[in-house]
């Protein structure tokens, strides 16, 4: 009987582990989705109406622009010229609009220069002084009353 009685108060932690590591569980969990719930996710803007209306009127210079045919721009790397040259569609049309250089490794090289397009609808520009690499070139111009746009990547060498 002896052997019984001290099998009956021998004490094992095992029970209370499980327990205490149920409620850690549960309360990393429960401040786990308290942090979640408490996070402002709007992914809406506040503008948002104004802003798909301007993106809808970026697209539709961009159509516009793709229908008249592409903007060639081609960088000459003995001559180190950019050659712009517009679609015929725009001879005898009043252009004015801008050339955007844009660097996407550095901002601080990126540029603008005005379009100044010849009688045949070509510009030359000098690429002595830009750096080697990456560039997009951004042109924004409006004939017309129309606006244009369009993006083409050179690589300068």
């Amino acid at each position: 009987m002896a052997t019984n009685q001290d099998k009956n108060k021998s004490f094992t932690i095992w029970p209370y582990a499980v327990v205490t590591a149920m409620l850690l569980f549960m309360g990393y969990i429960a401040s786990f989705v308290y942090r979640a719930m408490s996070q402002d996710v709007d992914l809406v803007s506040t503008n948002y109406y104004e802003q798909e209306l301007a993106y809808q009127d970026h697209m539709n210079t961009v159509g516009r622009t793709r229908a008249l045919g592409e903007v060639a721009v081609n960088y000459d790397a003995a001559a180190q010229t950019i050659l712009l040259q517009l679609p015929e569609s725009f001879a005898g049309k009043n252009i004015s609009g801008k050339i955007n250089f844009f660097r996407p490794s550095d901002d601080k090289l990126d540029f603008e220069l005005p379009l100044q397009p010849d009688a045949n609808q070509r510009q030359l520009l000098n690429a002595g002084k830009l750096q080697k690499g990456l560039w997009k070139v951004r042109l924004n111009y409006s004939a017309a009353g129309e606006n244009y746009y369009t993006e083409q990547t050179i690589i300068i060498e």
